[in-house]
């Protein structure tokens, strides 16, 4: 997950650096999931805030486990603050015009792969609400809602993906402005079994620019 939120905040950086946002420091929602990518959300935050951003985070449903928590204090110690369980900026009946005015960049790190349980019924109003920002999203793994294979061509329509390992099925799809892949760890037999054609990486970038 560390890598993982270094590679998501590296890409943030170089698709929309700091100094060319209106804002100083630029506003970032990230909203996060129940699960990993969640995870990848907070060490996302956190890197960003190094970077030069103002992340607030989202963060409704925390799992009871001791590294999600540990990871919620690292952030609280940097002082990125987290809005509350019933915030009226995020889900329920909240405009997207709210959001807009407030975040110059809103991180999707929900849910990374089509996801069936009790618990999505909980984000319904969120996807709802970032289905009509205007802002640029910006989605980890895959945009939260899609099938990683068949996508979702009316959901959540990110301008910013961020693939992680290798670019999911449902990448197709994707018609945002910017493509970026990180994790750069697959071993060479690995990438060779499954046929993978990753590209090089340039010389230490731990990101690599698809589109």
């Amino acid at each position: 997950m560390e890598l993982a939120g270094l590679n998501c905040a590296t890409a943030i950086g170089k698709a929309y650096p700091p100094m060319s946002m209106s804002k100083k420091p630029p506003t970032v929602l990230v909203i996060c999931g129940p699960g990993n990518n969640g995870g990848d959300g907070l060490f996302c935050a956190r890197h960003l805030k190094l970077f030069g951003y103002q992340p607030t985070i989202y963060y409704p449903k925390r799992p009871n486990k001791s590294l999600f928590t540990a990871l919620v204090t690292q952030c609280q110690k940097m002082d990125i603050p987290f809005l509350g369980e019933m915030s009226q900026e995020v889900g329920g009946s909240t405009s997207p015009m709210l959001i807009d005015e407030l975040y110059e960049l809103v991180v999707d790190a929900i849910f990374g792969f089509s996801f069936k349980s009790d618990v999505w019924e909980s984000f319904l109003s969120i996807l709802s609400v970032m289905s009509g920002l205007t802002v640029p999203i910006l989605s980890i793994y895959i945009p939260s809602g899609w099938d990683v294979e068949k996508g979702n061509a009316g959901g959540i329509p990110p301008d910013l993906l961020i693939s992680l390992t290798a670019p999911k099925k449902s990448a197709t799809q994707f018609t945002g402005r910017y493509h970026y892949l990180g994790c750069h760890f697959v071993p060479p037999a690995l990438e060779k079994k499954y046929q993978l054609n990753l590209p090089l990486y340039p010389d230490t970038e731990c990101v690599f620019c698809l589109q």
